[in-house]
């Protein structure tokens, strides 16, 4: 068995971010193409049976995804134990997957609208199986996000080259599909026969899946509500409206998707570690990487939000193109998530979760639910992808709320000594110092370039007047590298 070595936090946030940042890289080479060529029905048929299979996929997972990162953390350094609870877990996980299967085909029979998409639904339906196989939850607990991010690099970068040799003309929509999963989905293959690096493969006896059960069914749960309310509006939007409206929508929260992954990547890889600390009880480790976190998140999270409200048209057709001018208003309506998202994140995932308040977790995600479910059912029918985007916005706000009130009697101040007045003043300063391009009426790239240049150049120039400390910190770190590499 290899050693398993343990990460510097810096180096694992520095590759999840590298791998959000390929994340959303890929889409924003590939959809301004396949947009074009697709157009929005074409993007609207992927997007809807990539929410229909991600439903199913939710039931195949449970919650292992979560709950596999916290358990495994736990026992990393016993090979024993950690095999134990992996054999487990992949049990329950593809025995799981069998059943979904069985489900999965019948509905391709006998619901109308999924007969209509039957073969590009099989094809995306293969992630059911290559997130069983993954196992990436005990990757992401032993912290080998250099391992995830390099694997998954070479596939994205296969799947790019493809898109733009296969997908030629509007009707091809299944190769899109296929290229989608391989450049998500298919690297998990490779997971699977790293296995032997880090447990025994040979079954070892002792397994105990009950014990398993009890809180894979609420983080079951948790995943259930958050894929109610994260996919519920593109399929809901498929059966009220049309795939025009789909692919609208799928357009505006593209950016934001993008936008999110970069934002969280600092709580998915903080998880493991914030378990770690909590069950050994570092409790002022566990504190501090909570509020240092908590400024990262608002730090960035904010200023992005405001300017992808305000360059929304810009963004819209330069991802998508002029036909897609029905996405630029649900963009708008969708960015403040980004914010909410992000604070919900930490709130939930990474203090909650380690703490134990899955419940509370629960809660809010079920409520999130809810109020997205009773939202879309009345907006969606009036005004398509518009309403689902402000259910979406309501929903959002709900879950936070909600965690914010189940964590006040913990009394960690991860909200205390936040710069609001400062990022605020930078914020603003920012768009005032961009918002002239949008009148120089020059094209879609450059307004873009120019604007973001000016935005974010002032953001960082008044925070770094304002001396906020963490900006100041990482503006340091990066000189010091700078130095060193000219040293070399």
């Amino acid at each position: 068995m290899a050693e398993i070595k343990t990460k510097s936090v810096k180096l694992n946030m520095v590759m999840n971010a590298l791998l959000s940042m390929s994340s959303f890289i890929f889409p924003l080479i590939t959809f301004p193409y396949v947009s074009r060529i697709l157009l929005p029905v074409g993007t609207g048929r992927v997007a809807f049976a990539t929410a229909v299979v991600t439903y199913f996929a939710m039931f195949a997972q449970l919650g292992i995804p979560t709950y596999g990162i916290r358990l495994c953390a736990k026992v990393r350094d016993n090979k024993e134990e950690l095999t134990r609870a992996v054999h487990e877990l992949l049990f329950i996980n593809l025995f799981m997957s069998a059943i979904v299967y069985a489900v999965f085909f019948i509905s391709l029979a006998v619901v109308p609208k999924f007969r209509e998409e039957h073969t590009l639904l099989l094809i995306i339906g293969a992630t059911i199986l290559l997130n069983a196989l993954g196992v990436e939850w005990l990757y992401k607990a032993l912290e080998q996000y250099t391992y995830i991010t390099v694997r998954s690099l070479i596939f994205k970068v296969v799947a790019l080259i493809s898109t733009f040799m296969l997908v030629r003309d509007p009707g091809d929509c299944l190769q899109y599909g296929f290229l989608t999963i391989l450049a998500t989905s298919a690297s998990n293959v490779l997971n699977f026969i790293n296995l032997r690096k880090y447990i025994y493969l040979k079954p070892i006896g002792g397994y105990h899946i009950k014990r398993h059960i009890k809180m894979i069914l609420v983080f079951f749960s948790m995943s259930v509500a958050t894929t109610i309310y994260t996919n519920l509006d593109n399929v809901m939007l498929g059966f009220m409206k049309d795939k025009v409206e789909v692919g609208y929508y799928s357009a505006a929260v593209k950016i934001k998707s993008i936008m999110v992954s970069v934002v969280t990547s600092a709580s998915t890889v903080l998880l493991p570690r914030a378990s770690y600390y909590v069950d050994k009880g570092m409790m002022d480790e566990f504190s501090r990487i909570l509020k240092k976190t908590m400024r990262f998140i608002f730090l960035v999270a904010i200023p992005f939000s405001i300017y992808f409200m305000i360059y929304a048209k810009e963004g819209i057709f330069f991802l998508s193109g002029k036909a897609y001018a029905g996405a630029i208003i649900p963009m708008q309506i969708i960015m403040p998530t980004l914010t909410l998202i992000g604070i919900s994140n930490v709130t939930g995932i990474q203090m909650m979760v380690p703490l134990g308040r899955e419940k509370q977790v629960l809660y809010s995600e079920i409520a999130g639910a809810i109020v997205d479910l009773v939202l879309n059912t009345i907006f969606i029918p009036i005004y398509g992808a518009a309403g689902a985007a402000l259910g979406t916005l309501v929903a959002e706000a709900v879950v936070l709320g909600w965690q914010c009130v189940a964590i006040r009697d913990l009394k960690m101040g991860i909200f205390q000594k936040l710069p609001y007045g400062k990022i605020l003043i930078a914020v603003g300063l920012g768009s005032a110092a961009s918002f002239w391009v949008k009148l120089l009426g020059i094209s879609v790239f450059p307004t873009l370039v120019i604007s973001a240049v000016c935005f974010f150049g002032v953001y960082g120039i008044v925070m770094t007047v304002l001396k906020d400390s963490l900006v100041i910190e990482l503006e340091k770190q990066l000189i010091r590298k700078i130095k060193k590499n000219d040293c070399v």
